[in-house]
């Protein structure tokens, strides 16, 4: 009898040793995979792949900033001012289009009411696969799919437990932590012309000018996934922008042989989107005041600092703001850039040669 007792005892002690972690995780949750946080604690946003998809289904929002490693520095506390919303971000670090419009499939099923979403898209996302790569590129799909039995991986993980749950509790107590600044990384940067041109590794030869129907099928799909977003939720409005890449990306571009492709899908892009009632576009890859200066606004050839990113909301904010495109002004728009373009490679580069490093044959 007493050893049956014991055993009881034991057993009890082994279950709730077994809950008690788990309990932990459920409650404060780190990954925000099953709540919002529980005040006191604050939203701390730092690791993208396993907190986004959490985010997107289990926060109180109205407004999605969806894009790229380029859209991370952005306050959300800035577009909530602006645009009197509150916003959450969607952030893959490619910005490829099908996994961004999962993302935004993902905040539409919430049941939050979305009023805006400022979409970021970035040119190299229209030579991306239209298929999502969660999975190829090691994500952890337990937070993604809807299997509560395949939660253990994060119910009973020991870096969740003695990592990542004391450093939210941590930072939701830190003097001045700022929830807006989800994902942000510019802390741990510099952005200047050494580090511009230290991470340009310049083409000795250009290539041969690619024709722009190379992979216009794969640009095709892509502004599909988009355009399906926009006829789907006409009652959201999507601010649509490009962001303004360096002028050293653009001379990459011309380098690659890849200028013209990059041209004539950002123009089918503008033409296809902006016969939606409910889109704006903005595009910024022609500020030169932006992309010239190199010397100050960029860590690598796309990368820019945080103050262009303010620079850009308020953009967005102005319906006449000179970045925004209207249907007739698209052809001028896209020449402008390609002339530019051609300025950059033939003349602007000079100065800046002897300071870059050739890639090797």
């Amino acid at each position: 009898m007493n050893s049956s007792k014991k055993l009881k005892q034991i057993l009890i002690f082994s279950i709730v040793l077994l809950l008690l972690p788990a309990l932990a995780v459920i409650i404060i949750d780190p990954f925000y995979h099953y709540h919002k946080p529980i005040r006191p604690l604050k939203a701390v946003l730092n690791e993208k792949e396993y907190q986004c998809i959490g985010t997107l289904r289990n926060f109180t929002y109205s407004a999605v900033i969806a894009g790229s490693s380029v859209a991370e520095n952005f306050n959300n506390r800035q577009f909530d001012e602006e645009f009197g919303c509150t916003s959450v971000k969607a952030i893959r670090s490619y910005g490829a289009t099908a996994d961004l419009c999962y993302m935004l499939d993902e905040a539409f099923a919430s049941g939050n009411k979305i009023d805006y979403v400022f979409y970021n898209l970035d040119p190299s996302a229209f030579m991306s696969e239209p298929e999502t790569t969660f999975k190829q590129t090691g994500c952890p799909m337990y937070m993604y799919d809807h299997n509560l039995f395949n939660d253990v991986k994060y119910l009973w993980n020991k870096d969740v437990l003695f990592k990542k749950i004391p450093y939210m509790v941590a930072k939701s107590f830190e003097e001045g932590f700022d929830e807006g600044l989800s994902y942000n990384w510019a802390q741990w940067k510099e952005f200047n012309l050494a580090m511009c041109t230290g991470m340009y590794l310049r083409h000795p030869n250009a290539e041969p000018m690619k024709d722009y129907e190379d992979g216009a099928e794969i640009a095709e799909a892509n502004i599909d996934l988009i355009e399906k977003e926009l006829t789907d939720h006409p009652e959201t409005t999507f601010i649509v922008y490009m962001p303004p890449y360096s002028m050293l990306w653009w001379d990459n571009a011309y380098r690659e042989g890849d200028t013209k492709i990059y041209l004539h899908d950002t123009k089918l892009c503008m033409q296809r989107l902006l016969k939606h009632d409910n889109v704006r576009f903005y595009y910024f890859m022609d500020d030169e005041d932006i992309i010239l200066n190199i010397e100050n606004n960029y860590m690598d050839t796309l990368h820019f600092s945080p103050d262009i990113n303010e620079y850009i909301c308020i953009c967005l904010a102005d319906l006449n703001d000179s970045h925004r495109v209207l249907s007739e002004d698209i052809d001028a728009r896209v020449d402008n850039m390609e002339r530019l373009s051609k300025k950059i490679t033939d003349e602007l580069m000079d100065p800046y040669i002897p300071l870059i490093k050739e890639q090797p044959e």
